[in-house]
């Protein structure tokens, strides 16, 4: 039986109908590479894996491999919506095509959300590793302003400028640091012989309470996985190169990541310090290994990397933005393209100006860089959950309303639901008990009864009309 066409699932899409966008212009691995720019995988062995080992210790792999399979539920279940509908509006569309109007809703706002602080919590990161890297060469800290500035206006220029040129900006930065890392583990490897570490394996001293915070750490790690969804429009052939993108994206990166913190942990075993206790862990590791000169370029491409989810992010926002304003979730300001670029602008300039907005403030207000990044990080974590827990309850309506009603699917939806909620309650616990984290759920359900009364008040005014 073969699968419907996007417009069969979903009458009211057309699938001529390009927002003004750019149609095709994005092969297979342009398309993965939003995804894995999103991810910006070389933050995590950086700046997270020592803050998740702080939790986890000899678990930091385990926690890594626990969060792979929640994600790649979550792709299972984005891998099938993206299989019968292309569209700018990523996991909102999926969500707005089954369940009520105001679900939709809630779903828009979560993800816009999620992508706006995910860009300001990597835009943080970028500063950390820029002013790292300007004080190590020229003994000098430049002001955080200046640094926001240049990350963020150089992001928007680039998601405005062209949407293949940001692929190929993404593509080659992610290539080139994941390739680093890479060379420094085997290089570590090589140097203190292939053996296994037993602690690690047996969980030695390992906390089972401090594995819920952790997990919430490492899927963070993994948000924005699923961006290449709103490039439903861009990409060729949306219908398969979307859905392989999303699951290559999740095994690659959580394949990674397992191996990186397997590997960091070893490492820093091998040679009786705290990984815990390190800024820069693959920059002494690369020293250790003998090949120290890759340190500095480790985290040389690591502040690009977070340039790169800068830019990712922007990209994804932006495309929701303009299916929002479609919607008339957004004012129409926003549902505007440039004819020349076949990019949202007006969408790119708001996103953009968002992200540098709420990180200059937190600067100004003396937060560190490091601390913009959790901080930041920690609020995109309930959109991301509160969007895919939304997508997946509505997968299974949407396969019955298709005729490709499936039990299998039916099941994983469930599963992944209900693991969506494991890791809400876990993040709230962990933000309960953060000092500075605190007051970050109650921002989070201001925000969302913020955009629900929005969209109560633009259904009204449409109505009226």
């Amino acid at each position: 039986m073969t699968e419907p066409s996007s417009a069969a699932v979903y009458p009211e899409q057309s699938p001529a109908k390009n927002y003004g966008l750019h149609t095709g212009v994005l092969g297979p691995v342009e398309t993965l590479a939003q995804s894995v720019s999103a991810v910006a995988p070389s933050a995590t062995p950086a700046l997270t894996i020592p803050i998740i080992f702080a939790l986890a210790g000899n678990a930091t792999w385990l926690v890594y491999a626990l969060a792979t399979a929640a994600i790649l539920l979550v792709g299972f279940c984005v891998s099938r919506f993206a299989r019968m509908s292309a569209s700018p509006g990523s996991l909102y569309t999926y969500t707005s095509a089954t369940l009520r109007p105001i679900y939709a809703a809630v779903s828009a706002w979560a993800l816009l959300l999620a992508y706006t602080a995910t860009g300001a919590s990597v835009a943080g990161g970028a500063l950390y590793y820029a002013v790292l890297l300007v004080q190590q060469f020229f003994h000098f800290t430049p002001p955080a302003l200046l640094v926001l500035t240049l990350v963020c206006s150089i992001a928007g220029f680039i998601a405005w400028r062209d949407v293949k040129l940001s692929a190929e900006v993404m593509l080659w930065i992610e290539a080139l640091s994941v390739a680093t890392i890479v060379i420094v583990l085997a290089a570590l490897f090589f140097h203190f012989g292939f053996r296994i570490d037993w602690d690690q394996f047996r969980l030695k001293d390992v906390k089972l309470p401090s594995l819920g915070p952790a997990l919430v750490l490492a899927i963070f790690s993994f948000v924005g996985f699923e961006s290449a969804s709103s490039l439903g429009t861009e990409a060729r052939d949306p219908l398969r190169t979307i859905p392989r993108a999303v699951m290559l994206c999740a095994l690659f990166i959580g394949t990674f990541f397992i191996l990186c913190s397997y590997s960091e942990v070893l490492g820093f075993h091998s040679i009786g310090s705290k990984l815990s206790d390190s800024t820069s862990p693959l920059h002494l590791l690369a020293g250790v290994a003998g090949v120290g000169p890759l340190g500095i370029a480790i985290d040389f491409f690591a502040m690009v990397s977070m340039f790169a989810c800068v830019l990712a992010c922007t990209n994804a926002a932006s495309r929701l933005l303009m299916k929002m304003a479609h919607e008339r979730l957004m004012p129409r300001l926003f549902e505007h393209t440039s004819k020349r670029h076949g990019t949202p602008g007006a969408s790119v300039v708001l996103v953009i100006g968002l992200i540098l907005a709420s990180t200059a403030i937190l600067s100004l207000r003396s937060v560190s860089a490091l601390d913009i990044y959790d901080l930041a990080g920690s609020l995109s974590v309930f959109g991301f959950l509160t969007a895919y827990a939304l997508m997946a309850i509505a997968l299974p309506f949407a396969r019955r309303a298709a005729g490709q009603h499936s039990t299998r699917i039916a099941a994983v939806s469930i599963v992944t639901v209900i693991v969506m909620l494991l890791i809400a309650v876990f993040d709230l616990q962990s933000a309960n008990d953060a000092i500075h984290g605190r007051l970050i759920p109650e921002i989070y359900l201001g925000y969302i009864v913020l955009g629900l009364l929005v969209y109560l008040f633009t259904r009204k005014s449409s109505n009226a009309i």
